[in-house]
């Protein structure tokens, strides 16, 4: 079955020539685009290498989902169950065995793995898959993993494959590792320009392109939004409209409920018809069935990070002419296809090439206490595609100084190595420690499992309230089989599902007992994750406060929590 899949996609026709580049020397890079079948067919091909000598092979995927597939898809391929040959390790999901020799796993499951395990013991090869998201895990997990090799690891090699990148300094970075190219076969798509009103919220624009499309039967449609919130405000437009009976509209992004995404992957039942919305998680990273038709928005949201105010924010970008063709690409894969995108065929010229790497725009207190954790007191010791930047880094140091993580010198302490060993950001991790010693740990973990995953509260009709009491509450209240009602609001239960697993995990890891009680301060523990933003009403000026951290900050009205004397700030809710 291997051999005749192989013949028929791209990346057949390389895959003698990876395995004799790979036998010569330590590392590679290989540039194929979506569809070409490097991320099954590649790690399935090497696994009998004579150089790689029964060690194991680690596959990374950006996204859990995506490795979730590839797993599952080796599997197939092979005739067996997920968990055997090939099994995956992701957040709160891991499917292995003694018999598994190849493990896919997420970017930042990896980093763990390393602190853990330094040599990397019995892994013969890493690769790197979809690493043009230059993920700020990936771009870690590379670094630490050329810090091993030759050193901790001698037969440790590394294998970068990417669909669109500066392949060049790829391989530059690599000691000038060889290049491999592999073209795709993808279907002619035509490339349709409809722009859109520049005061015309994208979603509606969107579900105007989308019935059009639907009316002419043209097939099923992927479409790519900005974020969750307007995926969410348009599958309200599509599913009260008139669309026509049989099509199914399917959010897709990150944070989602793998029951929903694995929904959104799979093809639509016979006779039936589907509406994929989705964000920039479906660009590369997953492999979606039966899609002829891409509407493109045009846009992407990105994370951006202020040195000055410490704080990150979710801004809204022009996508860059590398997604906009891999979004594109995604109409042809079964056959010729449509693509629609949002602006103007003029406008497209002045498109940035690539998307900035995560690391020059994000927080950066989750990669310093990782290689503080490593033995490093800055980054200049390791080698980068791009360095961290400097002010950014020093203000993750000065964090973590803050919260006990660091101590003279830098080095790490023993409450920073524990913080380091919790999935979570530090901010987090410090909260949790701190709360369990106060015994408190079981209301933390519930608060971290809140901030770090989607919001289980949806608000119609009316402004989103931003208190963090009304999620612990609906948690309880869904625990205890009891009705939460607030006007306006609604609960997601597979959100509270989600967030009660994650929580359960932590508590699980911390030894917290289920039987310990809640305490009912959501705003101490909040202080103890923000202590920067603690915040105090300023005299004669409602809805307008001083943060500890010097700066000011105000609720917009008519938001209930602007009347109160102090506040927590936590800006993931």
């Amino acid at each position: 079955m291997l051999s005749d899949i192989a013949n028929s996609l791209p990346i057949g026709e390389v895959l003698d020539d990876i395995g004799a580049a790979l036998a010569a020397g330590d590392d590679l890079v290989l540039e194929a685009p979506p569809g070409a079948g490097k991320t099954t067919l590649v790690p399935l091909s090497l696994l009998a290498a004579p150089w790689l000598a029964g060690q194991s092979v680690l596959l990374l995927e950006p996204r859990r989902a995506a490795a979730r597939n590839a797993a599952a898809r080796m599997a197939f391929l092979l005739g067996e169950k997920v968990g055997e040959t090939v099994g995956y390790r992701i957040r709160l999901d891991t499917r292995v065995s003694r018999q598994t020799r190849l493990e896919v796993i997420t970017e930042g499951v990896l980093t763990r793995r390393l602190q853990q395990d330094p040599e990397l013991a019995g892994v013969g090869l890493v690769i790197f898959d979809e690493f043009h998201e230059r993920s700020l895990d990936a771009d870690l997990g590379l670094a630490l993993c050329r810090d091993i090799q030759g050193a901790l690891n001698d037969d440790l090699r590394l294998l970068v494959m990417s669909a669109t990148l500066d392949h060049a300094a790829v391989a530059q970075l690599l000691d000038d590792a060889p290049l491999i190219r592999c073209d795709g076969r993808n279907f002619s798509v035509e490339t349709r320009y409809v722009g859109r009103p520049a005061a015309q919220p994208i979603e509606r624009a969107v579900a105007v392109t989308i019935r059009q499309s639907v009316a002419a039967n043209e097939g099923n449609l992927l479409v790519f939004l900005p974020g969750a919130p307007e995926i969410r405000r348009l599958a309200r437009l599509l599913e009260g409209g008139d669309l026509p009976p049989g099509w199914q509209v399917a959010p897709l992004y990150g944070n989602l409920p793998r029951e929903r995404q694995d929904a959104a992957i799979s093809p639509p039942p016979a006779g039936q018809h589907k509406i994929v919305l989705a964000t920039s998680v479906a660009e590369t990273s997953l492999t979606i069935e039966q899609i002829g038709v891409v509407v493109d928005s045009g846009l992407q949201r990105a994370p951006r990070f202020d040195p000055g105010s410490g704080m990150t924010r979710l801004v809204t970008l022009p996508v860059s002419s590398a997604s906009a063709d891999q979004r594109r690409g995604r109409a042809g894969r079964l056959g010729p296809g449509i693509c629609y995108r949002l602006w103007n065929e003029a406008a497209h010229p002045t498109l940035v090439p690539h998307n900035r790497p995560e690391i020059l725009d994000t927080d950066l207190a989750g990669l310093t206490l990782e290689l503080a954790a490593w033995g490093l007191e800055a980054p200049d010791a390791l080698d980068w595609l791009d360095p961290p930047p400097i002010p950014a880094f020093s203000m993750a140091r000065q964090l973590l100084l803050d919260l006990g993580a660091l101590g003279d010198g830098g080095k790490i302490t023993a409450h920073g190595r524990h913080m380091a060993n919790l999935p979570l950001h530090p901010r987090l991790a410090h909260m949790i420690l701190a709360a369990s010693k106060e015994k408190m740990g079981r209301s933390a973990c519930e608060v971290a499992a809140i901030l770090s995953e989607r919001d289980p509260l949806r608000f119609i009709g009316r402004e989103r309230d931003a208190d963090l009491r009304l999620r612990l509450d609906a948690l309880q209240a869904y625990q205890a089989k009891r009705p939460f009602h607030i006007h306006g609001c609604s609960v997601d239960a597979l959100s509270i599902r989600h967030i009660l697993k994650v929580s359960a995990v932590l508590q699980q890891r911390l030894g917290i007992s289920k039987k310990t009680s809640r305490a009912s301060v959501p705003g101490r523990l909040l202080a103890w994750a923000y202590p920067d933003r603690i915040a105090r009403q300023r005299p004669d000026s409602p809805g307008r406060f001083l943060l500890s951290s010097g700066r000011g900050a105000y609720f917009a009205p008519p938001e209930p929590r602007s009347a109160r004397d102090y506040l927590v700030g936590a800006p993931t809710v």
